[in-house]
């Protein structure tokens, strides 16, 4: 049996890790891996265009499957376009390990051709970044990375001179258990203490949830439920704490609606239940706070807190729910249940206008037809911007859908490429891009991965045409648009040429057959949706503080579209409010 190189015993332990796919673009450096992966029918090669696309899919894969994930960069220009990906999975929190080959190690340092320094150049999107300098010490830093990656819930960053990866590999060392799953934290008896006191001394809790409470519902209902609170969730929260919630009031934050804002300023007590929600704009200042989270750093960085917990959401519940007291009064509940009911029943007509007959098309209108033909289990990836929105306010979560997006890190063009990590990971499974025409553009070329692989993802684009947030940010400012429009060709015709199926939608009754189409076609499809371009996202609550740096109106307007079928789950829930 031939010895094995460095590159052979890399991908293995990569396969050991769990690491189904390596997605990158091949190239010099990178070839010993590429040919190892090759050879090894436990892994598979991702060939995309542009290796953005590589970081994206690789942390979407983990986001869907918590598995580690896996991207790969050559040396110089290859590697560095890895960054924006791998910046986004970070701070999603998704397991990655990134591969970036590097220049032959004897011009380390020397000026050669295509040189960069990436293990400094990722340090600040990675809890790990260091370089292979020896074929020995390969096998303890690759794992080192992993468990990082998996421990940490982030990016390790892995630097391999090409010349070291083709060398021949030490002798095998012994097969080291790797960390492939992340334990739960207890809170201390002293805080569950404190907290407890604190609840059973409020009158009004409040509880608003992050992506932290992802595998608790069950136990966020039931302390909603013991303590008579109130559930407001961030975006990244949505999906996990929003559905089968009778205690639901919305979301607050810049894409905001319900009575989400009013239940954490009106309560005697705000419980932050694992999220690391940025805008403290929108957080009170005047009630008492307690937050709890998995992660130490994320205590008291956004607001300030009468109480840090440091524990998964689940395991403090499951500490504190026997121990707190019931409460009886409802009040302070059924009130903000009503607001929030009352903030939707107040919107809903902007987009059921005339919708059927308002050309260009309602984006909101889009939405919600999306959400009522897309499947139960569907995967919706969603582009930073409008889109945003859209899934915000319109995708209905049920405990089986899954919506990610580049919610922490914000950036463009995310949608296709998370949905070819996304479709990888199950191809019966419904994925879903729903992609703004700037991200769309901007990351196009990889369009033609999901017909080179046959991915049956479905590209719903809303078209308008221009660059729709960044008109906002400017509104904002006071100043004139400029340098948002943008010349769009056919983008069906466009899919079309490239072996997909591709269909144009310009009227509104077009719409419900257009998508039908698209579902039902087994292979990549695209639904070029032409939109308003004058629709507009205003939050229910505005100050001059919550606009800096983001696009909102500075108007007292209510949001300029619907909520989808959230103001018939609101409906819903008031059944429950007693009656005097």
């Amino acid at each position: 049996m031939a010895k094995q190189n460095v590159a052979e015993q890399f991908v293995d332990i990569l396969t050991r890790a769990g690491v189904k796919r390596l997605y990158g673009v091949v190239g010099d450096s990178l070839n010993p891996v590429v040919d190892a992966v090759r050879r090894n029918s436990a892994i598979d090669w991702v060939h995309v265009r542009h290796e953005e696309t590589a970081a994206f899919a690789a942390g979407a894969e983990a986001q869907i499957t918590g598995r580690l994930g896996a991207c790969a960069g050559s040396c110089g220009p290859g590697n560095l376009h890895l960054i924006n990906g791998l910046y986004d999975a970070h701070r999603s929190m998704a397991p990655v390990l990134a591969l970036a080959s590097h220049i032959p190690s004897s011009e380390i340092g020397l000026g050669y051709f295509q040189e960069t320094h990436p293990d400094q150049l990722f340090r600040e999107c990675s809890h790990y970044s260091e370089m292979i300098s020896s074929p020995q010490q390969m096998p303890r830093l690759l794992q080192t990375a992993i468990q990082h990656a998996v421990g940490r819930s982030g990016v390790s960053v892995v630097t391999l001179p090409g010349d070291i990866a083709d060398h021949a590999a030490p002798e095998k060392p012994a097969e080291t258990a790797l960390v492939t799953s992340r334990p739960t934290v207890r809170p201390g008896d002293a805080e569950i203490d404190r907290l407890v006191d604190m609840i059973d001394e409020a009158e009004k809790v409040t509880l608003f949830c992050g992506a932290g409470t992802k595998g608790a519902h069950a136990e966020v209902m039931e302390f909603a439920q013991k303590i008579k609170s109130p559930v407001g969730h961030a975006l990244r929260g949505k999906e996990w704490i929003q559905y089968d919630n009778p205690y639901d009031v919305g979301m607050s934050g810049l894409l905001g609606y319900g009575a989400a804002y009013e239940a954490t300023h009106e309560c005697d007590l705000l419980i932050l239940l694992g999220t690391d929600f940025p805008y403290n704009a929108f957080l009170p200042d005047d009630v008492r706070i307690v937050q709890v989270d998995v992660r130490p750093e994320n205590l008291g960085r956004r607001s300030k807190l009468d109480l840090a917990v440091w524990g998964d959401v689940k395991e403090t519940l499951n500490c504190l729910t026997p121990r707190v007291r019931t409460k009886d009064n409802r009040r302070f509940l059924d009130r903000m249940l009503k607001k929030h009911a009352d903030a939707l029943e107040g919107v809903v007509k902007a987009y059921t206008r005339k919708v059927e007959k308002h050309v260009p098309i309602h984006p909101e209108y889009v939405a919600s037809v999306l959400d009522e033909m897309a499947d139960d289990d569907a995967v919706f990836t969603v582009d930073t911007g409008m889109c945003n929105v859209w899934a915000a306010r319109y995708i209905s979560p049920n405990g089986r859908r899954r919506v990610i997006g580049s919610f922490s890190h914000g950036s463009m063009a995310n949608a296709l490429p998370m949905a070819i990590g996304a479709q990888f990971t199950d191809r019966g499974r419904q994925v879903v891009s729903m992609s703004g025409d700037g991200g769309f553009t901007m990351m196009m070329g990889d369009f033609l991965t999901l017909v080179q692989y046959d991915l049956p993802v479905k590209v719903i684009l809303f078209n308008n045409s221009s660059l729709s947030m960044v008109e906002l940010e400017m509104l904002v400012a006071g100043l004139p648009s400029y340098g948002t429009a943008m010349k769009n060709p056919d983008f069906a015709a466009v899919a079309r040429a490239c072996g997909a199926h591709g269909v144009r939608v310009e009227k509104p009754k077009e719409l419900a057959g257009a998508l039908k189409s698209a579902f039902k076609h087994k292979g990549p499809a695209l639904v070029d949706i032409v939109t308003d371009p004058n629709a507009l996202s205003i939050p229910p609550k505005i100050s001059k503080e919550m606009v800096t740096g983001f696009a909102l109106s500075a108007s007292k307007m209510v949001l300029d579209g619907g909520v989808g079928r959230m103001v018939q789950m609101a409906r819903s829930n008031l059944r429950n409010v007693p009656r005097p």
